[in-house]
């Protein structure tokens, strides 16, 4: 794939700090719609459209009060077809065998499909069929990307973090980026402090190993941890705001942003009789700052025991927390004074909430736990007794209680996605492949279900569907699903057609009234 740096690469990556945009613009014309609705077998129903035309009358409202330098809170309309066309893909046939490519980041406008490649953004017009050179725009970076955040503003502009230079194997992740994504321009960027791995206040150096560094999004504050401290940003100038510094024996790894700012603190125990690399050696603590000044409003310590902690959501105050195992066993909600409010088990395994773990720190990555309304929506565990089936679950975040519930039937399973207002987005898939997935609103108040549109994917594109191994986004009347990574042919084959993202969107011109 031609994003620098893979061996493959036959030509130089773009240059650091600068932007190709591509002026020609591949249009999806009748004839392609016709051999691409043949070749996914969907019978006809489901076209190739969703270009700027179609799409402006499903384009959603920000939440009231929202100004350009707020996190976007969008809230869906519902289309007035739910008949869903196939509205962009992104794919590549020429992976060499062995190549891997990691993607982090994905994000989306009204017009614009944005997504992290190695060491550069792209840009691509939605509404499209794009491969590799056919993009809109190119931002190139110095390094491999090493951060992001999953946030946009209202202003469609977001940030990643990226190493210093693609030469060195362990090059330090200490550059910062904050990027327009509609035109692909970089706003500013900065070089960020870094810290070295594991317990102590000292400075990383090129023989030891970094602490994973973590960037955000709140009130016109981008923010870094990284590890010693933290660094707010003024997001229009890119100048420092304030910067902390953390206290031994506790570390900043990583930061929640949104409507709300939590940075989450790793402690290490001063134990003797505790090896340092046990996880009884470490405890964890969350703060709340603000983020135009960078002061501590108060402080949550989690209790001993947790081995990990993620944010779903910084208000109101929710965390996701592994006690004595790795997967998430309680969700804990705060009140606005930081204090235990309620405590939400998910039963040994019965229900099911899912926080992004990899290489990139992203806490507030947790695709399958929604909250808005007052409550946390989960799912449950998949039931397979008869036909494979489950169900949605929303819990009261004053009291713990259950509140709603939402069944998916047989043969199918429902999947929480994010609130639009106080509507849950959920995805909708068909366990036969027969029957078509959905993206569907479900109302917390009335308990009702109303699909927006109806869709198939092609049989190489259901594993992008995996929500812990893919970006899946709902945004302006369409939803993406796009894979993190991407790996070149196993074995003897020579070539292999890869989907990298797919992009689903309603076929309707003009809003149900």
């Amino acid at each position: 794939m031609s994003f620098g740096p893979p061996p493959s690469m036959t030509q130089p990556p773009p240059t650091a700090r600068t932007t190709e945009r591509k002026r020609g613009r591949k249009a999806l014309t009748v004839l392609l719609a016709v051999v691409v609705a043949a070749a996914l077998g969907t019978g006809g129903w489901l076209l190739w459209g969703g270009g700027e035309n179609g799409a402006s009358s499903d384009r959603p409202g920000t939440a009231d009060g929202q100004g350009p330098g707020d996190v976007r809170e969008t809230v869906e309309k519902q289309p007035a077809s739910t008949v869903g066309e196939m509205a962009f893909r992104f794919s590549v046939d020429d992976m060499a065998p062995g190549e891997h490519v990691e993607m982090p980041g994905m994000w989306a406008t009204d017009r614009i499909l944005a997504k992290g490649v190695n060491k550069t953004l792209v840009g691509m017009r939605i509404g499209t069929d794009v491969v590799p050179g056919e993009e809109e725009w190119r931002l190139g970076l110095d390094g491999p990307i090493c951060g992001y955040t999953r946030h946009v503003t209202v202003d469609h502009r977001t940030a990643v973090l990226f190493r210093a230079n693609d030469r060195e194997k362990d090059a330090f992740c200490n550059q910062v980026a904050f990027v327009d994504l509609d035109d692909g321009r970089l706003v500013w960027e900065d070089r960020v402090p870094y810290s070295v791995a594991g317990p102590g206040p000292g400075s990383a150096t090129g023989n030891s190993t970094q602490d994973r560094p973590s960037v955000t999004l709140t009130h016109d504050t981008v923010v870094v941890t990284w590890g010693g401290g933290t660094v707010g940003y003024d997001m229009a100038k890119g100048t420092s705001r304030w910067a902390t510094r953390a206290t031994a024996p506790c570390q900043d790894m990583g930061a929640a942003g949104g409507r709300a700012l939590l940075i989450r603190q790793k402690c290490w125990s001063t134990d003797e009789s505790v090896p340092d690399t046990s996880w009884q050696h470490v405890t964890y603590k969350v703060r709340k700052v603000d983020p135009a000044t960078g002061r501590t409003q108060w402080t949550y310590s989690a209790a001993k025991g947790i081995r990990d902690l993620g944010v779903p959501s910084s208000e109101p105050a929710v965390l996701a927390v592994a006690g004595g195992g790795t997967e998430i066993t309680d969700l804990l909600s705060l009140d606005d004074k930081g204090r235990d409010r309620a405590t939400i088990s998910l039963r040994n395994g019965a229900y099911v909430a899912d926080c992004a773990y990899g290489d990139h720190l992203v806490i507030d990555d947790c695709p399958t736990i929604a909250v808005g309304a007052g409550q946390v929506f989960i799912r449950s565990k998949d039931q397979l007794e008869k036909q494979v089936s489950n169900w949605i679950i929303g819990f009261d975040l004053a009291t713990g209680d259950t509140t709603k519930k939402f069944d998916s039937g047989p043969g199918s399973l429902l999947q929480p996605l994010r609130m639009s207002g106080d509507q849950l987005l959920a995805l909708r898939l068909s366990d036969d492949h027969i029957a078509p997935n959905a993206l569907v609103a479900l109302d917390p108040a009335t308990d009702r279900e109303t699909p927006y549109f109806f869709f198939d994917l092609p049989s190489e594109g259901e594993p992008l569907t995996l929500s812990n191994e893919n970006d899946i986004v709902v945004q302006d009347g369409r939803i993406f699903f796009g894979a993190k990574s991407a790996n070149g042919p196993a074995g003897d084959k020579k070539k292999q057609w890869l989907y990298l993202v797919l992009g689903i969107g309603s076929g309707g011109a003009a809003e149900k009234p």
